[in-house]
């Protein structure tokens, strides 16, 4: 089917759910999907209570392994093993409180979406939009596949290693805890507690991965829907001039339009920065201390050639990796298709305006060149050239973790 004929067969609100489909799916299994008509009260209880569930999960897992960090009586290697799965379980909690934090101000974006597709009624502008929205769903699924299939599989790798241990004059064969707990509260060793354990510890590896790669693609899809609405932008500003020597329109009320809808566009992009920032900022330090980590992890396992610890350390590597990227790439393309309005407004045939139609763009020019910036807890700006320094940065964490424990 074309573009064409899904933009005639379909409404305003098909778009939407086609643009966010995926990440509904990521957040609504964890209770933290907005719910746009949610005025069932029983429905709003069943809610609560996934709520509930997924956060006693996470608090089940993570409490006692921070317990065994700083108090269990065990070697520093010990401790940093067990200090990446407990960043990574607390970073997932931080960007599921944000979530449930936030839940009524995603609503209102996921809704001025939808009025967005309502408002734009020209076959070819609505192309464009489908096409943006095509690649938004295409970003979503790489980061469900990279984020939560990465953190999953490397529980399992390290769930179906086994390990002997002797007790007395008995030999017994246990799984490792992917987040090791502390021995006085339970003893994680015997069956049937380890095996408890280590479904617990999937479960909240579920819910933690699935509220980072919900968290990350949400805020993917809508920088992807705010370049879209930019490039519809982008053509009524090259179609200001050209229309106008038609005769098709009268240029004071397409230049109104075109500001009502920049200003529009900066909106949408203001209310992702306010939500976002806080989960880019977690995000880039909690990936930053895990890729060290991570680096540390296969520097000990490439000394034994254990190669399912390698692969294991390779896969999550990408996935912090990509996570990082997939924040400053949103940060990039925001800043630089904001600034690229501008050029457009100046490298129409202004000239061929009437003066004061044209000094209505030197208000567009103005506007753009004060961008809103994507940041990490509005102290950092996220561009690709942070992608770089966050690399760069773990590496020096790196060797100086490798100085003091090697």
């Amino acid at each position: 089917m074309s573009n064409s004929n899904y933009a005639t067969e379909n409404g305003p609100k098909k778009y939407n759910d086609y643009s966010l489909q995926l990440n509904r799916w990521f957040l609504k299994p964890i209770g933290a999907w907005p719910q746009i008509n949610a005025s069932n009260s029983i429905w709003k209880f069943f809610i609560l209570i996934q709520i509930f569930t997924c956060s006693s999960l996470v608090a089940v897992i993570t409490v006692p392994c921070l317990l065994h960090v700083l108090f269990e009586k065990v070697n520093i290697n010990a401790k940093l093993n067990a200090l990446g799965p407990l960043i990574h379980r607390i970073m997932g909690s931080i960007n599921y409180w944000v979530l449930l934090k936030y839940s009524g101000d995603i609503r209102e974006l996921i809704q001025h979406m939808e009025t967005d597709w309502r408002l734009i009624h020209r076959t070819d502008n609505r192309d464009v939009m489908l096409q943006h929205a095509k690649f938004g769903r295409f970003v979503t699924m790489i980061c469900g596949v990279i984020m939560l299939g990465g953190s999953l599989l490397f529980s399992l790798a390290r769930a179906m290693k086994t390990a002997t241990i002797v007790v007395g004059n008995e030999t017994f064969t246990t799984h490792p805890m992917t987040c090791p707990i502390y021995s006085k509260i339970i003893d994680t060793r015997f069956n049937p507690v380890n095996e408890i354990a280590l479904v617990l510890q999937f479960l909240s590896t579920i819910v933690v991965s699935s509220s980072t790669a919900g968290a990350c693609s949400l805020a993917a899809a809508f920088a992807i829907h705010a370049c879209g609405q930019l490039n519809v932008l982008y053509t009524w500003l090259h179609e200001l001039v050209e229309n106008q020597e038609k005769g098709k329109h009268v240029p004071e009320q397409k230049l109104t339009a075109i500001v009502e809808h920049h200003l529009r566009i900066l909106s949408f992009i203001s209310r992702i920065e306010s939500i976002m920032n806080t989960v880019s900022l977690v995000e880039l330090m909690g990936c930053t201390i895990n890729m060290c980590l991570l680096g540390y992890y296969t520097i000990v396992a490439w000394e034994t050639l254990d190669k399912a610890k390698l692969t294991s350390y390779a896969i999550m590597y990408l996935s912090m990796s990509f996570n990082i990227f997939i924040f400053c790439y949103i940060g990039e393309i925001i800043t630089e298709q904001c600034k690229y309005v501008g050029e457009m407004a100046y490298m129409t045939d202004w000239y061929n305006l009437h003066h004061k139609t044209a000094l209505g763009l030197v208000l567009v020019i103005l506007r753009s060149n004060n961008v809103i910036k994507i940041t990490a807890g509005k102290l950092i700006n996220l561009s690709i050239a942070t992608f770089g320094d966050v690399i760069k940065t773990s590496m020096v964490y790196l060797n100086l973790l490798r100085t003091v424990t090697m």
